[in-house]
């Protein structure tokens, strides 16, 4: 069996260009990597058309050829539209989403459906429908989510690329789980159209990427105003042009792996993110300042205002369909139904502004954040609700108090990999200002430059 490309998704349009190799032949080594695969990372297939569009692919456009996953909750036209429940097993999309439409358009070559997370609710990769999505580092661990099997099908090098979703962290969690690069951009970077839910607005678009290259085409094809979201950014050219043309030194850095007692963290995972993010500090000329960070907790209220969509689109379903979700979303539907009332989003409000406000502060004394990803690596693949870290118990807000504070406040975030503890990823997450998403993605590329990771799993 031929191997399927091990690099990045730009290497390998590049090699196409040489005519070095073929979209036929990489479609064909995907397709077989697919079909052998122990990590349950595709759900579902478009062999045959996407044979056709391998044959004819324009290798000139900036994904030309390249064989791409898209996350089950990312509408496709004439795919499945099951967003990894039951409940709509049966569901087909009648069209794509802004973000698909603009891959086309870019040369990609969307093969197949990744598995997410129900409802993109957990960050796991297990549910009813699609069962257990496997860590391509070790089998018995999770992927973490919502975008499992995307992260699972780059990491595990079944796809050099994929599209990624990220609500509270569910680009970055599976990126630092998996060592991929894990970009969440400014709110409203990437459009959410064509039917967007205005509520959550913690919600971007993004992809599951090996190299910060790739993340910076992925925004020149797929990043700009579209009137369907109407918190789209306009369109901003030369993402990867631009690439490591940005003055970062003397910018200003607070490292804090707990990110300020958000999280309790593993001693192992904090120590290698600590010296991580001082040897980046370095490397970027930047000045490590020790400024306080105490951003107000926002787990319940986040959780349980996210719900009011998935009512919305449950619709006279619920309650009859409670037996055909994960119990883990079943229950918080059940908590919500009976405490959503004005108080609560009175209080959900508050929590809101609270953590803009502290965030505001907070970057108003620094330029970028450096903290963990993930509170440890990643735990049991076959673990619906996480609540350890190592030896001692924590509440399962703790799994996503890391990530979620950028999602709340529209900040970008990414996660880099960092190293390894246990044999697995560790990713360190840099936080910045709004609309400063080159900063961030020419701070990875220094990363890469000075301690490269592997691009598929080791």
């Amino acid at each position: 069996m031929t191997s399927t490309w091990q690099g990045d998704a730009c290497s390998l349009v590049d090699a196409f260009r040489r005519g070095e190799h073929s979209p036929v032949d990489e479609l064909d080594a995907a397709l077989a990597a697919i079909d052998a695969s122990p990590l349950n990372a595709f759900c579902h297939l478009e062999a045959d058309l996407a044979r056709a569009r391998a044959a004819e692919a324009d290798v000139r456009l900036p994904f030309g050829g390249v064989p791409m996953g898209v996350k089950q909750l990312d509408p496709v036209d004439g795919w499945p539209a099951t967003e990894a429940s039951l409940v709509f097993a049966d569901r087909t999309w009648s069209f794509d989403a802004t973000q698909t439409a603009r891959l086309r358009s870019g040369g990609a070559n969307l093969i197949g459906q990744t598995t997410a997370s129900e409802f993109g609710g957990l960050n796991i990769g297990l549910t009813r429908l699609n069962g257990v999505t496997r860590n391509p580092w070790n089998h018995e661990r999770t992927t973490g989510g919502s975008s499992a099997g995307s992260a699972a099908a780059v990491a595990g090098g079944l796809v050099p690329i994929a599209t990624g979703g990220d609500g509270g962290g569910s680009i970055r969690i599976p990126a630092g789980f998996c060592g991929l690069v894990g970009m969440k951009g400014t709110a409203g970077r990437i459009p959410r159209g064509p039917h967007t839910s205005i509520g959550p607005l913690t919600v971007v678009m993004g992809c599951m990427a090996r190299s910060a290259r790739d993340v910076a085409r992925w925004y020149d094809v797929c990043a700009g105003y579209d009137p369907y979201d109407p918190y789209s950014l306009p369109r901003i050219e030369g993402w990867e042009r631009d690439l490591d043309h940005h003055d970062l030194a003397g910018k200003k850095v607070v490292i804090t792996p707990d990110l300020g007692g958000a999280a309790v963290v593993a001693p192992a995972v904090a120590g290698l993110v600590r010296a991580q993010a001082e040897l980046l500090a370095k490397d970027a000329g930047l000045e490590v300042v020790d400024v306080p960070v105490d951003l107000p907790g926002f787990g319940f209220e986040w959780a349980i205002m996210n719900l009011i969509t998935l009512r919305e689109e449950l619709g006279d379903r619920w309650p009859e369909c409670k037996d055909e979700l994960t119990t883990e979303m079943a229950f918080g539907m059940s908590i919500a139904e009976s405490t959503l009332n004005l108080d609560l989003a009175a209080k959900a409000e508050a929590s809101r502004r609270a953590i803009n406000d502290a965030m505001a502060a907070l970057l108003g004394e620094v330029d970028f954040v450096m903290t963990a990803t993930n509170p440890d690596v990643a735990f049991g693949a076959e673990i619906a609700l996480n609540t350890r870290v190592r030896e001692q118990k924590v509440g399962p807000e703790n799994n996503g108090a890391l990530t979620i504070p950028a999602n709340v406040t529209g900040v970008p975030a990414i996660s880099i990999p960092s190293g390894t503890v246990d044999g697995l990823p560790v990713g360190l997450q840099v936080i910045g200002h709004h609309h400063s998403d080159a900063l961030l993605l020419d701070l990875a590329r220094i990363v890469e430059a000075e301690r490269p990771w592997p691009l598929v799993a080791a």
